[in-house]
């Protein structure tokens, strides 16, 4: 079992653009809803993800905030395929750029689809209490606000945010 530390930004600039060090093509969707998950039907989101020519398999507890519990597992190709076929929720498409900043490796997520226009970074760490360098691209801390996980895109796009909560995005 392993345990994520995490914790998720929104982007203040582009200028993160000219550190890419690659980018990865992914389609993912869940085998469970938000609601079920959040109401504690569930305690685990239960993820498919095809990204390049590999297919995994995710399963994360459902605890808010920067830690948490998570099985990946590599699939065949093909189970993936016929799993993201399952899901629940709209499939959730984008782009994930990797870009190292003071010695640390950030994934921004360039969301398209039903949520292009939403730009995310996250980074991983050892400890919740580890320091890290802040770029100066990185925006606000949204690690602790639930419209922005994943499973949650896949319920609620980013498309139909009302003015409000696209305005909220920047506060």
């Amino acid at each position: 079992m392993g345990i994520e530390i995490e914790r998720k930004f929104l982007l203040a600039s582009d200028d993160w653009r000219k550190e890419v060090e690659t980018t990865i093509v992914m389609g993912q969707g869940y085998l469970n809803d938000a609601t079920s998950v959040q109401q504690g039907v569930q305690n685990v989101s239960m993820r498919v993800r095809l990204e390049g020519s590999d297919a995994r398999i995710n399963i994360k507890s459902r605890e808010l905030g920067a830690s948490r519990q998570e099985f990946d597992y590599l699939i065949p190709l093909a189970d993936g395929e016929a799993l993201l076929k399952l899901c629940v929720g709209s499939r959730i498409e984008k782009h994930r750029h990797h870009v190292r900043h003071g010695g640390h490796l950030w994934e921004i997520d360039e969301f398209l689809g039903g949520n292009a226009g939403l730009v995310v970074a996250e980074i991983e760490l050892d400890s919740v209490d580890e320091a890290f360098a802040r770029p100066a691209w990185l925006g606000r801390e949204v690690t602790e606000l639930l419209r922005y996980y994943n499973l949650n895109l896949a319920s609620y796009p980013y498309a139909q945010w009302s003015a409000e909560e696209r305005a909220a995005r920047d506060a």
